[in-house]
């Protein structure tokens, strides 16, 4: 060992040269290279079999004598492991700071650390515990990469295909990590417009879900439900399930569950069922939900929490047409995404702007900003011909005066409708596509009131409930009101 009396004298010349800046008082100092540079030059003066050795010897004792610093910065310790060749220690190290950064959104940072972890595994030989390694750092990469690249890019399928193959090879089916790739497939076919199979696949994670003990996983499934169930138009069904996930939800045990689905799911569960309650009539209680699921996601420190509440909460003021309330929150999600690197997020904030344009009747600058958003959205791989925003694209083209498009427009999105089974639109593309006609073309193409008895009370061939139509700027007639919520 180097005495340490000639330690502290060959640091303090150390300083004195330059070479090296000193932080803290003595026995607490640290001391940093002045210069990336300089470290690398002092560590390849080194032997190879030293440097290994060296960075061992950090390694355990930053593991033994300073847990703290093991707990608080993985990567440093996965670092020293992999200088060090202990590629087992390197691996579990890795795999927890992916964990750690994807836990604080920073998905990049993640994306990064998960994959050198990979790439480690990779030269162990085959073994129970290196499948189970592969297969938790594999689903925690899709979780980064889901929020870093979007749900539906080639390269989160085609980790998810990979997780999913080995599932019932390491034995976990049933664990947290078979249902965070059941969630992870789940959004790729919901953004993805696959309205049916999503709600097929939110149905397999709740009846799996119910089999288990942990409510956490209930009340994740009854917001997956919910959630496929309003954009079917099955708004009294989504309620249900949606009510159920907000009762389930206790923010000290549940906020974990941020990490392995995105987001926190009891306030998203919130916020979504602010949109359930206002497609269902309630419109005092839908304001007061999602203020209150907004104020939650505000104070939560997960900033994928928050943009998922500003989309519902943004959604949902442009249904009420709540313009103020709609254009607020859309500058906050368009703010808050380009500042963390949320391309799909980002798209839905410029998607919102797009609609608050039109609502107030900036028809041209309305449809530029609803392009904008859709070209953002494609460009994560989701195909963005959702029926809700065809119709806004509609208005917008009508108010700059492109009847014919804004037509082709409304015909686009009621042939998607019928083709994915998203059917939340429907009575606002009837009553859109009954207005331009009666406006610019009755004469020829037939009478307002035909075209509205389509989205009359009750119920269709298709099997997904029909709404009364409000006049233009209004939610629903008042006859259609509820009196009071259940």
């Amino acid at each position: 060992m180097f005495p340490e009396q000639h330690l502290k004298d060959a640091l303090e010349r150390l300083v004195q040269s330059g070479l090296l800046h000193c932080r803290g008082v003595p026995p607490d100092s640290i001391y940093i290279f002045k210069h990336a540079l300089v470290q690398d030059a002092a560590h390849e003066t080194l032997l190879h079999s030293e440097r290994r050795q060296l960075h061992a010897r950090i390694a355990a004792m930053l593991e033994e004598s300073f847990p703290e610093i093991a707990d608080q910065q993985p990567s440093l310790l996965a670092h020293h492991y992999t200088e060090a060749g202990s590629i087992e220690q390197a691996v579990i190290y890795w795999a927890k700071a992916g964990q750690q950064s994807a836990a604080r959104s920073a998905m990049f940072e993640a994306e990064a650390q998960l994959r050198r972890g990979l790439q480690l595994l990779s030269d162990l030989p085959n073994s129970p515990e290196r499948e189970r390694q592969e297969f938790e750092l594999q689903v925690t990469l899709a979780v980064a990469l889901m929020e870093s690249k979007g749900h539906v890019h080639p390269e989160v399928t085609e980790v998810l295909g990979h997780a999913r193959s080995l599932i019932a090879e390491t034995g976990a089916t049933g664990t947290i990590l078979h249902f965070s790739v059941l969630y992870g497939l789940w959004v790729a076919q919901y953004l993805g417009g696959e309205r049916r199979a999503a709600l097929q696949q939110a149905n397999e994670f709740l009846s799996l879900a119910e089999s288990q003990t942990q409510s956490g996983l209930l009340l994740v499934g009854h917001r997956l439900v919910g959630s496929s169930l309003i954009f079917t138009g099955n708004y009294p069904a989504a309620l249900s399930h949606l009510d159920r996930a907000v009762a389930l939800y206790r923010p000290g045990l549940h906020q974990e569950l941020a990490f392995r689905f995105g987001a926190d799911m009891g306030i998203t569960a919130m916020c979504s069922r602010a949109l359930a309650l206002w497609h269902h009539g309630y419109f005092d209680q839908a304001r007061s939900a999602a203020d209150e699921g907004l104020r939650q996601a505000r104070a939560s420190t997960h900033r994928h929490t928050l943009a998922y509440a500003l989309v519902y909460v943004g959604l949902t003021t442009v249904c009420g047409r709540w313009v103020a309330e709609a254009e607020k929150v859309a500058i906050e999600l368009v703010s808050l995404t380009r500042e963390q690197g949320f391309p799909l997020l980002l798209g839905d904030g410029l998607l919102l702007q797009g609609i608050a344009m039109s609502l107030r009747g900036q028809g041209k600058a309305a449809a530029e900003r609803i392009h904008e958003g859709t070209v953002a959205m494609r460009a994560t791989g989701v195909n963005r011909s959702e029926p809700m925003v065809l119709c806004y694209l509609a208005e917008a083209l009508a108010l700059s005066g492109a009847v014919a498009e804004s037509l082709r427009a409304v015909a686009a999105a009621l042939a998607e409708a019928e083709a994915s089974g998203t059917h939340w639109a429907d009575a606002e593309l009837h009553r859109l596509r009954g207005d331009l006609l009666t406006r610019f073309a009755a004469q020829r193409l037939g009478g307002r009131r035909d075209l509205f008895s389509q989205c009359s009370v009750g119920r269709p061939r298709t099997g997904h409930p029909r709404v009364r139509v409000a006049r233009r700027g209004q939610p629903c007639s008042p006859a259609a009101r509820p009196r009071a919520a259940r």
